[in-house]
């Protein structure tokens, strides 16, 4: 196996329709989040951005997006953004997860959101999460999605409906853009989240200036393997909530959600998502919710992927401290999350401390 390192955004051409050719042939590579659009995006903001290119007989089979600092350590490309990671290679190839590092110049590597067929990083997986997801099938089929979700939440539906007519009686008509290309209203659904992170406490990604670049370049691509797309419910004239998220050729990955507050009785978020997934869909078999325990992403699940955390290392002692200082952080948060008891005083203490920073915050520049 030979292997090259190529600065993230600077990809040839052939060597992205090479990357492509291995998403389109395995069904676990077809994510968004694994496209090289979504990878040359972040190595426009991030100088470590980098891919390994993996070749056989001189034909590119494999690609590993990574970013790393200049101690050797490295991270899955948007660690904290991404909600898939993996190495993209074609069905067969083999490599050795030792001899990866070594090339990369890595002693350690953290991901988040690793794809659960990566066996070569088995080894250092510490553990495995659910991510729920939508099958979308067309509704010509005997049980499309929306005669599923009906005949499953009879209840849900019946409540989703009084809830969509509520708005309408007081401000308006319903109307969903699947596909909205107004930068402006890209612009108002930054706002509410980050308003919406420093309300509950929550690390304010949208006051980091090269995500908010991201997110707006990531708005104007529009290729077969990534297009980003924001979807907007509105109320008359008025936008009351609002999706940002990719979609490749058979998968859309939900990413940001936000509304605004003054509409929050009426789970504009449900109502947004349930929209998306009936939207028309032109190809895309799957909804991929993200890692996460919510609510209604219980409701609206017709299954579960699977992801993984860990660290894969190389016996160096910046490794072992990398180690020993993040592992107890991800161990004591996924602990937290993972128990109701646990999990709802630290949102209150997360809410009542974002109140009071919200209250001397800077806000979302306009």
């Amino acid at each position: 196996m030979d292997i090259t390192i190529h600065g993230a955004d600077a990809l040839s051409a052939p060597l992205r329709r090479a990357w492509h050719r291995a998403m389109d042939e395995s069904p676990d590579y077809a994510n968004p989040f694994l496209a090289p659009e979504f990878t040359a995006g972040i190595g426009r903001h991030r100088a470590g951005a980098k891919v390994a290119v993996l070749r056989e007989h001189a034909e590119p089979v494999g690609f590993f997006p990574y970013e790393r600092n200049s101690l050797g350590i490295g991270r899955a490309m948007g660690l904290g953004l991404s909600d898939l990671q993996a190495l993209v290679h074609r069905p067969g190839v083999t490599w050795d997860a030792q001899e990866l590092l070594r090339a990369c110049g890595l002693s350690v590597f953290e991901f988040d959101h690793l794809v659960e067929d990566q066996r070569p990083f088995g080894h250092y997986v510490t553990g495995t999460f659910a991510s729920p997801a939508i099958d979308l099938k067309p509704e010509s089929e005997e049980l499309g999605y929306a005669q599923w979700l009906r005949g499953a939440y009879p209840g849900l539906a019946k409540t989703t409906l009084k809830k969509e007519r509520r708005p309408e009686r007081d401000t308006g008509e319903l109307r969903f853009v699947f596909d909205e290309r107004d930068p402006r209203v890209l612009r108002t659904l930054m706002r509410w989240k980050s308003a919406q992170y420093r309300r509950t406490g929550r690390m304010d990604r949208f006051a980091r200036a090269w995500i908010v670049a991201l997110v707006e370049h990531l708005f104007q691509v529009r290729e077969e393997h990534f297009t980003g797309v924001l979807s907007v419910l509105y109320a008359g004239e008025q936008p009351v909530a609002a999706h940002f998220g990719p979609r490749s050729r058979t998968v859309f990955a939900c990413w940001f959600t936000a509304y605004d507050p003054a509409y929050r009785y009426y789970s504009p978020g449900l109502l947004m998502h349930l929209r998306m997934a009936a939207a028309g869909r032109d190809g895309v078999a799957l909804m991929d919710l993200g890692r996460g325990e919510k609510q209604y992403k219980d409701w609206l699940k017709t299954r579960e992927l699977r992801v993984g955390e860990g660290f894969a290392a190389r016996p160096h002692p910046v490794a072992l401290a990398h180690r020993m200082w993040r592992r107890p952080v991800r161990g004591l948060r996924n602990t937290v999350l993972a128990h109701p008891a646990l999990r709802q005083p630290a949102d209150r203490l997360l809410k009542a401390a974002g109140t009071l920073r919200s209250a001397s915050g800077t806000p979302f520049p306009r």
